[in-house]
C-alpha cells in the first residue's frame, strides 16, 4: 500500500534526498538527472516521479525540510530569558554542513533566509520607525557569516561563532 507517510515511502524520500545533496557537492541542480538519482539509489523512476514532480521540485522539498528542522529548533526556544540561541544555531549547522552548503548553493538563502532572529524581540529592543532595516541588516548579516563559516570548513568551533556574532551584534 502506497500510503503517504509510509516507512518505505520515507526511506525512499530520504534516499534520494540524500543523493541528491549529495551530487550537488560537485555539480550544478541543472546537470543532475532524475536517471542519475535512480542510478544513484538504486529505486525505480516511478518512485521517484511518486515523491516529486522533478529535480526541481526535489530542490524545493529539500529545502522544506531543512527549514523544518531548523525552525523546530528553535520551536519552544525562549528568546526573551535564553542567550543560547546562537550557539544552538551553529551547533546544528556545524553537525549538517552538506545540507546547509546545499542550501546555500542553491540560492534559497535569498528569498528563505535562516535565522534566529525574532521580531517581536526585535520589537520591544529597538524602539524606532526603522526597524524594519535592522531585521534585514541582522539577517543578511548572520547569513553571510554561516556561508564564510561553512566555505572554510566550520575551522572554528560553534562556541567561538557564537562569540562572533555576539561581538558582532553586541550582545543585544
Amino acid at each position: 500500500m502506497n500510503v503517504k507517510n509510509n516507512k518505505r515511502r520515507r526511506e525512499s524520500r530520504e534516499k534520494i534526498e540524500r543523493a541528491f545533496v549529495e551530487m550537488l557537492q560537485s555539480r550544478e541542480i541543472k546537470e543532475i538527472t532524475v536517471s542519475d538519482i535512480i542510478k544513484n539509489t538504486g529505486l525505480n523512476r516511478s518512485t521517484f516521479y511518486a515523491n516529486y514532480i522533478d529535480i526541481f521540485d526535489l530542490a524545493d522539498k529539500t529545502r522544506e525540510r531543512l527549514e523544518s528542522e531548523f525552525t523546530n529548533l528553535f520551536a519552544e526556544y525562549d528568546y526573551f530569558n535564553r542567550r543560547d540561541g546562537a550557539l544552538k544555531m551553529f551547533i546544528h549547522i556545524k553537525e549538517n554542513q552538506i545540507f546547509y552548503k546545499t542550501y546555500f548553493k542553491l540560492c534559497y538563502d535569498e528569498k528563505h533566509l535562516i535565522t534566529v532572529y525574532d521580531p517581536k524581540r526585535a520589537e520591544v529592543e529597538h524602539v524606532d520607525s526603522n526597524i524594519r532595516y535592522h531585521i534585514e541588516f541582522f539577517r543578511n548579516g548572520l547569513n553571510a557569516i554561516i556561508k564564510l563559516w561553512l566555505a572554510n570548513g566550520c575551522k572554528e568551533s560553534p562556541e567561538e561563532m557564537a562569540e562572533v556574532l555576539k561581538q558582532e551584534y553586541r550582545g543585544r
